[in-house]
């Protein structure tokens, strides 16, 4: 695992990014708990959570967690069904509590075996969706909640029958908050001494205040209320703690209840694993969670969220991406906005609500754009088509359907590829002992596929610090891309930590791993015996016992 970085080392970026982050937030929040059937409180709690307690406690740098718009036809289903909101709960709890116990036995691991090609599908696909459901609102059509994600619609359209419809409602004066929000996002950052200021929140400010000078001139271009930021607004501080709701403990034999929870724990989880490979996928310093630790920050997180009446909480995309692109860089800033959630739905909800939706639309325009850029498929298509198949059917997939069953069948036509091309032995090792100081050598064998992908990435994870190690490919006739992914990151960010010397040989021009040269080898000697080891089937798990891997 990459080092954590320090909490406070890139201070003005981390509040800056939380407060554009908290933005973005609060109408997904709302929306997600609208089209989920639940209370709309129940969204803000499950994002104050989400940013203060696995914000705290997760190992991931930039991975927002809250309310998934994955989760709402799972809730819709289990609060009809159960009956009550506060069996609901009860259900979440039990679900955080499974998803601990997941962490614990440490089945977050499955989240190596994910093939690159299809979590680059699943950041181009919710780029697609997130332009796709946010251009009405931009347009100012906000018949469907802004935490809709899924294609068909609760209003019976889908992402594209809501497109035409748009047509159809077009409200002039959001359309020109869009504009000028675009335009003040993609153009602040080039004015100087007022750049400061991050862009996106000088966006959302500009909007409010157009909204407002629209109402005073009153002016047809003005919005009404359905079309801002819809926070509920507690008349005294009893009000504001009676939103909170305790589970009904009194169900707990109810089998229905159990049948939920198992499948919160196992959808949430799943979902979390896939949104935080993602994230790390898009973070500049390439730093890597453990899974394991993210499973069990999230459980505590819904045994809490449950606890108090929140809705299920996983590590979400669309705010990690926005967390990125603001400028995040490490935990403080999803910290900071679930903080700001917190204070503000406390104390200033009705300043909130005079924020427009168009402008937010405009926000995550931009984030989804960046998301699914021309240069992204012409990256994948390069690659070859065992990359660029497995990717378009995985957008296409979650595009049409949901991101569950997209990231399925893109696993699935991955897994077809691979075996039609890789029924050859798999990627191991055969040991013997080595120490600080040696130099290793590593034999590939003659085909690799990404079902290689977490024993290659464990066994380069456990290198000895100030070693040697020769990476020879000279007898393979095919390394999978996300193996080739794992080799450059080895080289290039955890053997630099380590202080590690990588030699890479017999590796074939397409792979774009260049070799390397006799006197770049030469500069770090191997201080130890040298000690070879061959790429067998069977004895992996007493390497790992060897290396005292845990």
């Amino acid at each position: 695992m990459s080092k954590q970085t320090p909490l406070f080392s890139n201070l003005k970026g981390d509040l800056s990014a939380g407060l554009v982050v908290f933005l973005i937030a609060v109408p997904l929040c709302l929306g997600i708990a609208l089209a989920s059937g639940a209370p709309l409180f129940a969204g803000m709690i499950s994002g104050i959570v989400g940013g203060l307690v696995i914000g705290a406690l997760s190992g991931s740098q930039l991975s927002v967690s809250g309310p998934a718009a994955g989760l709402t036809a799972v809730v819709l289903t289990a609060i009809t069904k159960l009956g009550a909101f506060d069996i609901f709960l009860l259900a979440v709890l039990i679900g955080g509590a499974i998803q601990l116990l997941l962490g614990i036995i440490k089945a977050g691991t499955v989240a190596n075996y994910f093939p690159s090609n299809v979590i680059k599908g699943m950041l181009t696909a919710i780029g697609i969706i997130i332009i796709l459901k946010q251009l009405p609102h931009a347009f100012g059509y906000d018949k469907n909640a802004e935490g809709d994600f899924t294609f068909i619609q609760v209003d019976g359209d889908n992402s594209f029958t809501a497109l035409l419809s748009t047509l159809n409602h077009i409200h002039l004066g959001a359309t020109l908050i869009t504009v000028v929000s675009i335009l003040i996002i993609l153009y602040w950052s080039k004015i100087p001494k007022v750049n400061a200021v991050p862009a996106p929140l000088v966006a959302v400010i500009a909007g409010a205040l157009l909204n407002i000078l629209f109402i005073n001139m009153d002016s047809s271009l003005a919005l009404a209320q359905s079309h801002l930021v819809s926070l509920p607004v507690a008349e005294s501080f009893g009000d504001f703690i009676g939103q909170f709701t305790l589970p009904n403990f009194n169900a707990i034999t109810n089998k229905e209840v159990w049948t939920v929870a198992i499948t919160i724990a196992i959808v949430a989880s799943v979902e979390t694993l896939l949104n935080v490979e993602a994230t790390e996928k898009l973070d500049p310093l390439k730093r890597n969670a453990s899974p394991n630790r993210e499973l069990r920050a999230q459980g505590i997180g819904n045994i809490i969220s449950g606890l108090i009446g929140g809705l299920p909480i996983t590590s979400v995309i669309v705010r990690s991406s926005a967390n990125i692109n603001a400028g995040g860089r490490t935990k403080l800033a999803t910290i900071t906005h679930g903080a700001l959630l917190l204070l503000c739905a406390a104390l200033i909800p009705g300043l909130l609500n005079k924020i427009p939706l168009a402008t937010l639309a405009a926000v995550l325009l931009v984030t989804g754009y960046k998301l699914c850029k021309i240069s992204i498929f012409k990256e994948m298509f390069s690659n070859g088509k065992y990359q660029w198949i497995p990717f378009l059917v995985t957008v296409v997939a979650i595009v049409f359907t949901d991101l569950l069953v997209g990231i399925a069948l893109g696993m699935a036509v991955s897994v077809i590829f691979i075996l039609r091309g890789n029924m050859r032995s798999p990627y191991f090792f055969r040991k013997e002992q080595y120490h600080s100081g040696d130099t290793i050598r590593l034999e590939l064998a003659q085909e690799v596929s990404f079902l290689n992908k977490a024993s290659i990435l464990l066994t380069l994870d456990h290198m000895p610090e100030n070693s040697s190690v020769v990476i020879d490919a000279s007898k393979t006739a095919y390394i999978d891309h996300d193996v080739l992914e794992i080799m450059r990151e080895f080289k290039d960010v955890k053997a630099a930590q380590k202080k590690i010397n990588v030699i890479f040989t017999g590796f074939k021009e397409v792979y774009k791993i260049p070799n390397t040269k006799r006197e770049d080898s030469a500069e770090h000697p191997a201080n130890g015996d040298t000690h070879v080891q061959v790429l067998s089937s069977g004895d992996h798990e007493q390497l790992m016992k060897e290396l005292q891997f845990n």
